[in-house]
């Protein structure tokens, strides 16, 4: 199974901007769809954004609606690294982050159930 370790959550006002990495261990990791959710207690997580490999041969980038324009995907794969880099973060955008790895490639990547791999999750807060 892959590992995935995440790193970067913490506290920022509001406005503010944060950066996550999740390192894997997948070999093939290139070629390894990466996303992000979220969860706060007592609701479903949710999805966050996902990059993942095209035909084409280039990343295609999803995003929640409510993240699209201030959240943005990337990826090291000489690293192994995904980032998500969130900026004029919310008070709303307060959870726990989990970095999730699967092999699914098509925009069903949305949708946690195709994730088989999941980092230990980091807490995101941001206060008013």
């Amino acid at each position: 199974q892959v590992q995935l370790v995440e790193s970067g959550g913490g506290l920022v006002q509001a406005g503010g901007s944060l950066r996550l990495s999740c390192v894997a261990s997948r070999r093939d990791f290139d070629l390894y769809t990466m996303g992000w959710f979220r969860q706060v207690p007592g609701k479903e997580r949710e999805f966050v954004a996902a990059s993942r490999w095209s035909p084409s041969r280039t990343y295609l980038r999803d995003y929640a609606d409510s993240v699209k324009d201030r959240f943005t995907i990337s990826r090291d794969n000489a690293k192994r690294t995904a980032y998500l880099q969130m900026n004029s973060l919310k008070p709303e955008d307060t959870a726990i982050y989990y970095c999730a790895g699967t092999a699914v490639t098509a925009e069903a990547a949305r949708y946690s159930m195709h994730y088989d791999s999941w980092g230990q999750g980091t807490q995101v807060t941001v206060s008013s």
